[in-house]
């Protein structure tokens, strides 16, 4: 029972230490939530490097259909997806932040990833609040598939105005 006692209280320490609250971890994949909540983390310093460390060399990045780096096909690599999403978003925008982010464990290695963009754009100082859904894939502690789902209208309409 002290156990079971300790392990509640250390629950929700975790819970209001950490502004990303994960759910529903699933037994056999404790270490994916994690991972992923790394990688956003360091996306938001800036460390790419960091964030590259866990995509696998064959990683396919999904960005959604319509958005505006969608070029019709995954992006295969650290490398393509570096010069088809990151490096387009970090010369194009004033900045990129994941707003309200939350975590989900799901079944065969998967983590849900939901929350806000908040941006500014560049060119014409437009700004985005746009919903956004990640589901990543990991295998052997590494991001195989990465599927972005957000309101690509309003992303569009920004980069027009």
């Amino acid at each position: 029972m002290k156990q079971l006692t300790r392990a509640v209280l250390f629950s929700a320490f975790l819970f209001m230490a950490f502004p990303i609250t994960a759910l529903a971890q699933s037994a056999g994949q404790p270490d994916n939530l994690a991972i992923v909540k790394t990688m956003y983390d360091d996306f938001g310093k800036g460390n790419v490097p960091g964030v590259l460390a866990v995509i696998d060399p064959k990683a396919e990045w999904f960005e959604a259909e319509n958005f505006i780096y969608w070029e019709g096909k995954p992006f295969i690599g650290p490398n393509a997806i570096v010069n088809g999403v990151f490096a387009k978003i970090g010369g194009e925008w004033d900045y990129w932040k994941l707003e309200d982010l939350q975590l989900f464990q799901m079944t065969n290695g998967m983590v849900l990833g939901t929350g806000r963009y908040q941006a500014k754009y560049k060119k014409n100082g437009a700004v985005i609040d746009a919903q956004f859904a990640h589901v990543f894939t990991l295998k052997d502690r590494k991001v195989i598939k990465f599927q972005q789902y957000t309101d690509t209208k309003q992303v569009s309409e920004a980069i027009k105005k």
